[in-house]
């Protein structure tokens, strides 16, 4: 069994910056595909960000792109999302996927481990 847990989301300014980290536990193995995505209030949920099991980035929202940075960490059972130049836009409840492959999906079904998510909060 896979737990996946977000952290770093908070209340933030216009312009700001956070790190989201995505710690998983378990049966954890680099390579696997990972997903941030992000759901606003009153809208559906969105695929931010993905990284493939060889390191691979897939850009999913364009709004974000030049502005998040999706990464592993060094011991690969952690995954980033640096986000620079937030905009209040960027409010959202913020979750991190990982599927049991090594090629990403856009198909929030082909994602078997989601974790509870993290609010992050731009205020203008």
């Amino acid at each position: 069994q896979v737990q996946l847990v977000e952290s770093g989301g908070g209340l933030v300014q216009s312009g700001g910056s956070l790190r989201l980290a995505c710690a998983a536990s378990g049966r954890t193995y680099t390579s696997y595909a990972m997903v941030w995505s992000r759901q606003a209030p009153g809208k559906e949920c969105e695929f931010v960000e993905a990284m493939d099991g060889g390191g691979g980035i897939t850009y999913y929202a364009d709004s974000v792109k030049g502005r998040f940075t999706i990464s592993r960490g060094n011991a690969k059972n952690t995954v980033y999302l640096q986000m620079n130049s937030l905009k209040p836009e960027d409010t959202a409840v913020y979750y991190c996927a990982r599927r049991a492959a090594s090629r990403v999906s856009s198909l929030e079904g082909e994602y078997q481990y989601w974790g509870k998510g993290t609010q992050v909060t731009v205020s203008s």
